[in-house]
């Protein structure tokens, strides 16, 4: 270590993880622990209903009945959808917009009786959704929390490059050693664990993407530039000139007078049902205000809210009749969109069910592992009266090679190219006036 140490590429390369590692090790804390939680959130959402399962089914009234008796208990509000009931004796869930631009998932009994209700926007996995997604502080938080994916990337791709065997033993590249001592054993550990969790770290941060505030808009203009666009994105990322995307105002939009369905949704349901549609189902009435893209059409409309996107479908009613009009599926989407929402479903851990979310939480758990491994050999080796960086390296011949890598990362991540320009720009014109913060960081070698 000490002979690569003085290589000019090496040193380089080891700087750039040093400071990727100590940006992004808060974010990594919090957005592991947010992000293994919300894996289960139908697990979370199964709990918080619990109350609402197994109810007796005797004396037990129509779908139209229950929405009834949601809107009676709740004036002033509009119907958005019915969710099916997955077992006989599970409530149906109502959910209303209010007139004060909220809404409420109602919870009504087999027999009519509104039994509980809840703000979905203040249920478990909303807040670590929303906590995941930006730090509970808005856009600003949705900004950091893609600067930090961006730059634990290129800490990800370093750390292999540090890891890389040179002619080494499988000890300390595949399996910590443990037996060396508390610093041997602290180095192994964090270096081991970089690498077997290495690929599964880049797909999850690599599907997070398509969530973002600027790479995602970035992404919907090309879409829509390169015609891959078929229909409603279906998934919130990027900002969409076209659309509203304040749900308040959506909610209150939706108070305007719709024309009521000739078919009740009783006969809807009834056909929902005969569909199997993944839990959970949901019947929209004609008009209503969907989560993405425009309002629902003119008739009654029955999908699935599964995370499991390749099972989505969508089938449409005439609402006078009751006739199957349209239907489509995960096939009929541009095979950009099946690509992404894929590798959403990936993230969320409903592709592969159980499974899917075991490896999620081992992939955080080792993100975590890594996160205060990095934190503590950090003060470990950290001087007294320096921040302990690696000294800058001078010898720009040796690393064009970083160059390149680097430009390449920032040309596919914008913010992580903003960044580079702030660094550069401290680094070239501030830091040389203020030679005692230059020798804290590291940067006069």
């Amino acid at each position: 270590m000490t002979d690569s140490n003085r290589i000019p590429l090496y040193r380089t390369i080891w700087r750039w993880h040093f400071y990727a590692g100590l940006f992004v090790i808060p974010f990594v804390l919090v957005l592991s622990a947010t992000g293994a939680a919300y894996l289960f959130k139908p697990d979370l959402d199964r709990w918080e209903e619990r109350a609402w399962r197994g109810l007796p089914t005797a004396g037990a009234v129509d779908a139209d009945a229950q929405v009834a008796a949601a809107l009676a208990d709740f004036p002033g509000a509009s119907f958005h959808y019915y969710r099916v009931p997955e077992g006989p004796g599970d409530a149906a869930i109502v959910h209303l917009g209010l007139s004060n631009g909220t809404m409420r998932d109602v919870a009504v009994s087999p027999q009519g009786r509104v039994i509980g209700s809840a703000d979905p926007e203040r249920r478990l996995s909303a807040w670590l959704s929303a906590i995941h997604g930006s730090l509970l502080i808005g856009r600003t938080g949705s900004l950091l929390v893609e600067l930090a994916a961006s730059w634990a990337i290129v800490m990800i791709l370093t750390g292999l490059y540090l890891w890389w065997p040179r002619a080494r033993g499988l000890a300390g590249v595949v399996w910590p050693r443990l037996s060396l001592g508390a610093r041997t054993a602290l180095r192994d550990l964090h270096a081991v664990t970089g690498f077997w969790v290495s690929g599964f770290a880049l797909v999850l941060l690599f599907t997070a993407l398509p969530w973002t505030d600027v790479w995602a808009s970035g992404f919907r203009a090309v879409r829509a530039e390169m015609g891959w666009v078929s229909g409603t994105q279906d998934w919130k990322g990027g900002a969409d000139p076209h659309a509203a995307h304040d749900r308040k105002a959506m909610v209150m939009a939706d108070h305007a007078a719709r024309a009521a369905p000739t078919i009740p949704l009783a006969r809807i349901v009834e056909r929902a049902r005969a569909e199997h549609m993944p839990a959970p189902a949901i019947v929209q009435p004609p008009g209503a205000p969907n989560l993405f893209g425009p309002p629902n059409g003119a008739t009654w409309t029955l999908t699935t809210q599964t995370q499991n996107r390749p099972q989505v479908r969508k089938i449409s009613y005439d609402p006078a009749t009751g006739v199957e009009v349209a239907r489509s599926g995960f096939a009929d989407k541009h095979i950009i969109d099946r690509v992404v929402n894929i590798g959403i479903a990936w993230h969320e851990g409903q592709l592969f069910g159980r499974i899917n979310q075991l490896i999620g939480a081992l992939t955080a758990l080792a993100l975590f592992t890594l996160a205060v491994s990095g934190f503590l050999m950090w003060r470990r080796r950290r001087p007294e009266g320096a921040l302990g960086a690696p000294p800058s390296a001078r010898d720009s011949t040796r690393l064009r090679g970083v160059a390149a890598i680097i430009l390449l990362l920032a040309a596919l991540l914008p913010l992580l190219a903003a960044s580079l320009i702030l660094l550069w720009i401290v680094e070239r014109l501030l830091l040389p006036r203020l030679p005692h913060a230059a020798r804290w960081l590291g940067v006069a070698a």
